[in-house]
C-alpha cells in the first residue's frame, strides 16, 4: 500500500512537471510562433513591410591589374526603415557612389576576385559608415546589400 502511494506520488509529480514545462515552453516560444514581438537571439524579428530597399545601380570601379586596368560593376541596395523618405536616398547617392569607388579602387583585380561577396559588402558598409561619420551625418540605412558584382 505504501509502495502504491509512492508510485502514485511520483506519477503525479512527473505530470505536474511535464505540464509546467510545456506551459513554460509555450509562453517562451509564443512570440516566435505568432510572429508578434518575436525575439531571435538578441534582435527582434521585424516584418518585411518595416523595410525599404533603395537600389543604387551600375557603380563602375576601375581596378589596377598586372598588365592593364580592369573594371568592376556593382549594383547595391540600401536597406532602411520604410518610414524614411526616398528623397533622402537620392540625396546621399553621390556619397554612396564615392565611398564605394574609393574603398575598392585601390584593390588589385585578382585580390578582389578572391574576396567573398560578404567581405566586399562589409568593406563597403564600413567605409560608408566612416564617410557619414566624417561628415557628421546620420546614417539613414541599416545595411548595404550587394545585389550584383561583375569583375572584368
Amino acid at each position: 500500500m505504501l509502495m502504491s502511494r509512492v508510485i502514485l506520488s511520483l506519477v503525479g509529480l512527473n505530470t505536474v512537471l511535464t505540464v509546467g514545462a510545456m506551459a513554460g515552453g509555450y509562453l517562451y516560444l509564443a512570440p516566435v510562433i505568432t510572429g508578434k514581438g518575436a525575439v531571435v537571439g538578441a534582435a527582434a524579428v521585424r516584418p518585411i513591410s518595416d523595410f525599404t530597399f533603395y537600389p543604387i545601380e551600375k557603380v563602375i570601379v576601375n581596378l589596377p591589374g598586372p598588365k592593364r586596368e580592369r573594371y568592376m560593376v556593382l549594383d547595391l541596395a540600401l536597406q532602411a526603415d520604410s518610414k524614411l523618405n526616398t528623397a533622402t536616398f537620392k540625396q546621399i547617392e553621390p556619397l554612396v557612389r564615392h565611398s564605394v569607388i574609393s574603398s575598392l579602387s585601390q584593390l588589385p583585380c585578382d585580390e578582389l576576385r578572391q574576396l567573398p561577396v560578404s567581405d566586399v559588402q562589409g568593406r563597403i558598409e564600413s567605409r560608408l559608415r566612416q564617410d557619414f561619420a566624417g561628415k557628421s551625418m546620420t546614417v539613414p540605412f541599416e545595411a548595404v546589400l550587394v545585389s550584383k558584382l561583375l569583375v572584368q
